[in-house]
């Protein structure tokens, strides 16, 4: 019977194994995330694809060349098929709503060319921007024309500046907010009655002295073929509740991809420098060869709870990030596979799916939380609402599917930290190699110790003192006996 339960229990274990083996095969990418010292660490998968969706699949026909999708509140969404010259608006269940191909201008038909961006506003007003038009289109939810940005002028502005919009959004103020191409003065800033306001967020690039120095001793042709140092392009922005625009722009160094942009254009957002951690996508990057360069980061999207997303073109991946600039997890590729790009372009995110849309594979990608993802974005919320003991928990989820997850250990230890329990903080926090906070447990657990102890302490120095006075007079009396 023992021989027959040996046999039975191997037989199982080389029938699992392949099963597991082909499980991991499925994923078409690599899961990871860097530690402290910037090497990339394996992790369980945060997000997996969930389903592809093409234009040939839907009563649309198949999509061309698309380069944006917004969603809206109700899980609509909608596609800006730029190579068809239209916005393609679906439902959740991603069936055809309504296809707006043209529109009534002046009492005439009039129709898109090229656009290239879109965005909806919370009292269902729709922005295109109309690329090759040159002009920014806003419609109200029965298609027709409510006003149109175009031919801007300012004092700031060329005489025969050339207005080309590429991405559009909208704050709750009604202010637009336009990236336009080969302008990188900054982001385009338009008030409600479309008057050009000025130039959003620019991005001042620094010269280095090694650079200056360079400049200094080369000759005029050399001059002319270096680098010209001007301002970043921004590639993608999005408008929190609170009218915080966050914006995304090409960074060469892989350093700083995204900004946190006040009311002002001045940048707030929050970076870890606890580490190594940058807000530019890949920390470590080949010079040559395959996947060279920094990530080419061209999208941003704001989730739940100070939760953003970064999409990078380059190598397919989606970098996520928390309210204080801690990155959560990496998934996604470039390849053919279910699941992986060839052109990323646009991300949108609903409830607790991602969605990407692809320019080449005209193709709309949906991915899904694992537990593993969905109890990292659980704990990242309930600390960012105040709940700190119910994130504890959560975090301990995290470790029992990664037990090398330094953002749990920090998470846990800054949870004790903010309950009082410094010893467990200090202990969590050494775990998650976080020196910043460790440091505050370290001091707060030092004058918890000095203060539960003063008294032995004072009374020890006081007997001290008493002893040393005794101890004198003992021997000032023997010198005098002896004398």
């Amino acid at each position: 019977m023992k021989r027959f339960l040996m046999i039975l229990v191997a037989a199982l274990l080389i029938l699992s194994e392949p099963l597991m083996v082909s499980a991991k095969e499925i994923l078409p990418y690599d899961t990871y995330n860097y530690d402290y010292r910037g090497k990339a660490v394996s992790t369980p998968a945060a997000y997996i694809p969930s389903k592809t969706v093409f234009g040939e699949d839907l009563s649309c026909g198949s999509f061309k060349n698309p380069k944006d999708m917004f969603l809206t509140d109700d899980g609509n969404i909608y596609v800006a098929d730029t190579g068809n010259n239209r916005i393609v608006v679906l439902n959740g269940d991603m069936e055809v709503l309504q296809i707006i191909d043209s529109f009534i201008n002046n009492g005439k038909r009039d129709t898109f060319n090229s656009p290239s961006g879109v965005c909806c506003t919370d009292d269902g007003k729709l922005y295109i921007a109309d690329t090759n038009n040159k002009r920014v289109i806003a419609l109200d939810g029965s298609a027709n024309l409510v006003k149109i940005i175009n031919n801007p002028r300012s004092e700031v502005l060329s005489s025969g500046f050339d207005f080309v919009p590429l991405k559009v959004s909208v704050d709750y103020a009604g202010r637009v907010y336009v990236i336009a191409s080969n302008v990188y003065q900054g982001i385009m800033a338009f008030n409600q009655d479309s008057e050009f306001m000025g130039y959003f967020g620019t991005i001042h690039v620094r010269i280095t002295f090694i650079q200056k120095l360079w400049r200094l001793f080369s000759t005029k042709e050399q001059r002319a073929r270096q680098l010209q140092y001007i301002p970043t392009e921004f590639t993608g922005l999005d408008i929190d509740d609170e009218g915080f625009v966050y914006a995304t722009n090409l960074d060469s160094t892989g350093g700083k991809a995204v900004r946190m942009l006040n009311p002002k254009g001045i940048d707030v957002i929050r970076q870890n420098h606890n580490g190594v951690h940058t807000l530019g996508g890949d920390v470590k990057f080949r010079v040559g060869g395959d996947y060279q360069g920094a990530s080419e980061i061209v999208d941003v999207k704001i989730r739940n709870s100070g939760i953003y997303s970064l999409l990078d073109c380059n190598r397919g991946r989606i970098f996520s990030y928390d309210s204080e600039g801690n990155l959560l997890y990496i998934f996604g590729g470039i390849g053919t596979q279910e699941g992986t790009f060839s052109q990323p372009v646009a991300m949108e995110a609903y409830q607790n799916l991602i969605y990407v849309l692809d320019a080449s594979r005209n193709a709309i990608f949906v991915f899904e939380p694992t537990p593993y993802g969905s109890n990292i974005n659980q704990a990242v919320g309930l600390r960012y609402n105040g709940d700190e003991t119910k994130a504890v928990e959560v975090w301990k989820k995290v470790l029992e599917l990664d037990s090398n997850n330094e953002m749990a250990y920090s998470g846990i230890g800054k949870a004790y930290l903010s309950s009082g329990e410094n010893k467990k903080a200090m202990y969590y926090l050494k775990m998650g190699v976080n020196k910043e906070y460790y440091s505050i447990a370290y001091k707060r657990y030092r004058n918890e110790l000095l203060r539960e102890n003063l008294s032995w302490i004072l009374t020890a120095i006081l007997i001290g003192i008493l002893l040393h006075r005794v101890s004198r007079r003992i021997i000032k009396s023997r010198v005098r006996r002896i004398v």
